[in-house]
Parts: structure tokens; C-alpha cells; sequence
């Protein structure tokens, strides 16, 4: 009975911890709306719609299986998964599936019909990047590293466009955010799970290049300056931006920095845990200093006003 009842415990608590993973991503998409002034009802539409979408491609929570149907032989292997419902048996294959299927198709004609066709096919590009390309990578290329950061990069751009209806330089800067974060983000957790990851058979770099994986971390890092440089020159931020968010940059690369030069597990966990405030104080402060949008509508309103009715003059 003990032992049944510390399982239940451990059951809820995954449960929790995978469905804040799940909010946080979507808040991702969220922030990204509410910057760009979207009304409450496209907002409430396009971040359900993003919740759905990315519930067959998130990474880990047991609830959202598809991912884990291609890989329960090797999960198995592996400490961190092999509790997870496929391994164990407590769901079925067909179940899993079906359950992806419910999720994915709905999401994507969501955000097609009730936000844009563009979304939509965002959402269903990150689908097929993350079941069909970065898991089948895993096992077979350290390529695998890219293809998931691209697919992380992808939300914010889907916040971008459901908010404009178009991909614009402001867009690509969001996602460049995501995806150079995502290299000390996820480099770093992988150092410490290089045993489990070598089990299972994924090529990580941390497993088979690990000099690689301390410089990528490192060099994605300082990417961070550099983007945040160019907000305000795509038009996205204010100049203060740069600088407000220059300390905690220079803070997660001095890190990356720090892993880059002694690669112990103390500096990679340093790193790891930044990364976790990094990024929504990093994307807070974006959307603090945003560029107001609304100096060309209110030229086009003017020149509109001044131009003649052609239109009652006909």
C-alpha cells in the first residue's frame, strides 16, 4: 500500500510539473499576441488554438504521447523516461496515436479558419518538423539539435503572425530569441543527462561531440547581444531595450562561458537554471520597451483623410 500510494504521489506530480511546461509554452505564443494588441476573442482563439496545436509536439508531458509512441523501445533505457505511460504499458499505441490525431488536426484548423492560413501552417510545420525530422534525428545525427531549436523558434512566430496576419522582420527577431536560447538552454541540461542519453542511443553532442556542445552553447549566448542590438533597428523595441537587457545577457554568457572553459556538471546546472528566467525576463522587457505600432496607421488615416472620395466622386 505504501508503495502504491508514493507512486500516485509521483503520478500527480509529474502530471503538474509537465502541464507548466505546457502553459509556459503557450504563454510564449500569448506574450507575443498580446504585444501586437490582438482583441481578447483572437486572442482566446489563437492561444487554444496554440495549445492544442502544440500539444502532439511538446517534449516531455506523458499526457501528449505522440512523440513517445516512436520511441518507447529506447525510452525504456533511459532513466529520466522509462516511467512514462507507453514504456509501462498504462496506454496503448492506438491510444496514443488517436490521441495525437485529436489534438493536431484540430489545433491547425483553428488557427487556419478562426485566425489565419498562415498560423496554421506554422502550426502544422511544427508538427511534422518535430515527429517526422528532429525525432527520427535524434538517433541518427547531432543535426537533431537545430532542427528541435528551429521548432522551438517557431511559436513566437506564430504569436507574430496571428497578431499582423504577415511574417515581418520584428516575426524572424522573436524567433531568433527563441532559437539561439535554446542552445545553452538545452546544452546544458543534456551535459548532465549524457549517461541516460547514450543508453537510449540519441546523438547528442554532449555525447559524441561535447567540445562542440560547450562552444555552441557559447556562441548562441552571445547571439543574444546581437539580437537584442537589432531589435530597435528592425523597429521592434525602443534603443533602450539593448540595454536594460545587456546584464542578464551578459550574466547567462558569462555562464555559457564559464561551461565552455571547465564542463563540470556545477556550471552546467548554473547554466541551465539562468535559462529559465533568462528568457520570459529577456521577452518581459521586449514587451516593455516594444516600439508603439501605431505611427503608419495613423499617417495612412491622415493621408486618407486628405486625399479626395474618389470613390463617391465616381
Amino acid at each position: 500500500m505504501p508503495l502504491e500510494l508514493n507512486d500516485s504521489s509521483a503520478k500527480e506530480n509529474s502530471f503538474a510539473h509537465q502541464m507548466k511546461l505546457l502553459r509556459n509554452l503557450q504563454n510564449h505564443v500569448c506574450l507575443h499576441l498580446q504585444a501586437g494588441n490582438i482583441p481578447t476573442p483572437d486572442l482566446a482563439v489563437t492561444s487554444y488554438g496554440a495549445r492544442v496545436c502544440v500539444c502532439v509536439s511538446c517534449i516531455d508531458p506523458p499526457v501528449f504521447l505522440s512523440l513517445q509512441y516512436f520511441e518507447v523501445p529506447f525510452d525504456s533505457n533511459m532513466n529520466r523516461t522509462k516511467n512514462r505511460p507507453l514504456v509501462r504499458g498504462q496506454i496503448s499505441p492506438l491510444h496514443a496515436v488517436c490521441f495525437a490525431a485529436a489534438c493536431g488536426v484540430p489545433g491547425v484548423a483553428l488557427l487556419t479558419l478562426a485566425v489565419n492560413p498562415l498560423t496554421g501552417f506554422l502550426g502544422a510545420l511544427n508538427i511534422f518538423l518535430y515527429t517526422c525530422c528532429y525525432t527520427p534525428l535524434k538517433r541518427h545525427s547531432i543535426a537533431n539539435t537545430w532542427v528541435g531549436a528551429l521548432v522551438g523558434a517557431i511559436p513566437p512566430v506564430m504569436g507574430w503572425t496571428a497578431a499582423t496576419g504577415c511574417l515581418e522582420p520584428g516575426a524572424l527577431l522573436m524567433g531568433g530569441f527563441l532559437y539561439c536560447w535554446q542552445f545553452p538552454h538545452f546544452n546544458a541540461l543534456s551535459w548532465n543527462l549524457r549517461e541516460d542519453y547514450s543508453r537510449g542511443g540519441y546523438r547528442m553532442m554532449s555525447v559524441t561531440h561535447p567540445g562542440m556542445c560547450k562552444r555552441v552553447a557559447l556562441r548562441h549566448s552571445l547571439g543574444l547581444i546581437g539580437l537584442s542590438a537589432v531589435a530597435p533597428a528592425l523597429g521592434v523595441t525602443t534603443w533602450t531595450f539593448p540595454l536594460v537587457a545587456l546584464p542578464i545577457n551578459l550574466y547567462i554568457s558569462y555562464l555559457a562561458f564559464v561551461f565552455y572553459r571547465r564542463g563540470d556538471r556545477g556550471s552546467a546546472r548554473k547554466l541551465f537554471f539562468c535559462s529559465l528566467w533568462h528568457l520570459p525576463m529577456l521577452l518581459l522587457l521586449a514587451l516593455t520597451c516594444k516600439k508603439p505600432r501605431g505611427g503608419h496607421e495613423e499617417e495612412a488615416a491622415a493621408a486618407a483623410a486628405v486625399a479626395p472620395p474618389l470613390a463617391l466622386q465616381s
